[in-house]
């Protein structure tokens, strides 16, 4: 199913637009219930994941605390941030489009049959840093307890996100019926898909510039690279995982590496939490969707801020499809003002684009590697 997730998001919105006539207000008022039930039961569960997605990333990571472990983990977190700033400015740039602005009918509002609160038990942040923290004390004072209770919250907890995944198509089923209702499906069709355009040549333009300086600006050194790297990306296309295509990912690093082992060592370490398609993805289709809802232009503080949290909170990214926004939604929602509505779109969106970020992430866990490997000649 996980292959066929867009395919199955693209038809549901599909069978939706061509069926909004015949679904009565009741049928409409139900399956906007659904989704913003799902939504109520995501937020609650999310600290939870976030926290158990951290504590095993910085156990397994802290217990081979060399230095190379320490550069790797310095230098993804650059590598995030830098890339998540820089889709700052083509987030700005995609806001001053003339993007059609969505405006709900003040005449009519469609109401959820039913309402379901769910108490918000932790913060994000504070599940963030609790995570971080716990996993560094415990692999210090117990590393043997903290690896097995690491594994078993990693296997509970990705078989939630798996179990997540599958509501994914009824999450995003409510919101398109009640953007339907609201008249703005097709202002969306319209904006978006120039958009993703944009988005793929934001990512691979920074991509292929990252491998043509390392390697020396050299032209025949970096095709070879992109070449020895192309069918990791295929693969990543195709299955939309990054764990899935990893023994391809780490063949096409040991070939442009002068230090296979450690080009070996670097892929594993890095594969769920280097991810450069995401990076640019997740805040340009930000901008977008605040720009489609009238909503204000993040200032500069407020997104170095977001950018803080997205590249934490990119330890928490589990290597399913859909994964990605998952645990970014409430940090969308705190620090960029999204609401349910908004979360729902850019959710079907990032999933319909899932192939091509993958595709991105590989590439650029290629280059990172080669990174890695030119760090370490010094």
């Amino acid at each position: 199913m996980f292959r066929k997730m867009p395919f199955i998001l693209m038809a549901t919105i599909a069978a939706i637009i061509f069926l909004d006539p015949f679904l009565s207000i009741s049928l409409k008022q139900g399956l906007y219930a659904v989704s913003l039930s799902i939504k109520s039961t995501i937020v609650l569960l999310l600290p939870f994941i976030i926290f158990g997605l951290l504590f095993k990333a910085t156990v397994t990571l802290s217990s081979g605390a060399t230095k190379i472990i320490g550069m790797i983990l310095v230098l993804a977190c650059c590598s995030n941030f830098i890339s998540t700033f820089l889709s700052h400015y083509v987030g700005i740039w995609i806001y001053h489009f003339d993007l059609s602005m969505i405006s709900p009918k003040e005449t009519s509002e469609l109401n959820p049959l039913w309402s379901l609160t769910l108490p918000k038990l932790i913060a994000n942040d504070k599940a963030m840093f609790a995570g971080i923290i716990l996993g560094i004390v415990a692999s210090k004072i117990c590393p043997f307890p903290a690896h097995k209770i690491a594994a078993k919250v990693d296997q509970w907890i990705g078989l939630l996100l798996k179990g997540f995944v599958y509501l994914i198509p009824f999450f995003v089923v409510g919101f398109v019926v009640k953007l339907q209702f609201d008249g703005v499906v097709g202002t969306i069709i319209k904006d978006y898909s120039a958009i993703f355009l944009v988005i793929a040549f934001a990512q691979f333009s920074y991509i292929f510039l990252a491998y043509f300086l390392l390697n020396s600006c050299k032209l025949k050194a970096f095709i070879n690279s992109i070449k020895n790297m192309i069918p990791a990306a295929i693969s990543g296309f195709s299955t939309m995982s990054s764990a899935a295509s990893m023994p391809l990912t780490i063949i096409g690093a040991e070939n442009s590496a002068k230090n296979k082992d450690l080009a070996r060592s670097v892929i594993p370490a890095t594969v769920n939490i280097h991810l450069i398609g995401d990076c640019f993805a997740i805040p340009i289709l930000a901008y977008a969707v605040l720009k489609s809802f009238g909503m204000a232009e993040p200032s500069l503080l407020s997104y170095l801020t977001f950018s803080l949290y997205f590249v934490i909170a990119k330890f928490s990214v589990a290597a399913i499809p859909g994964g990605g926004i998952l645990v970014m939604l409430p940090i969308l929602e705190a620090y960029l003002g999204f609401n349910a509505e908004m979360m729902s779109l850019i959710t079907a969106l990032y999933v319909l684009f899932d192939p091509v970020i993958t595709c991105a992430n590989v590439l650029g866990n290629g280059a990172f590697a080669k990174l890695i490997d030119r760090c370490n000649e010094k």
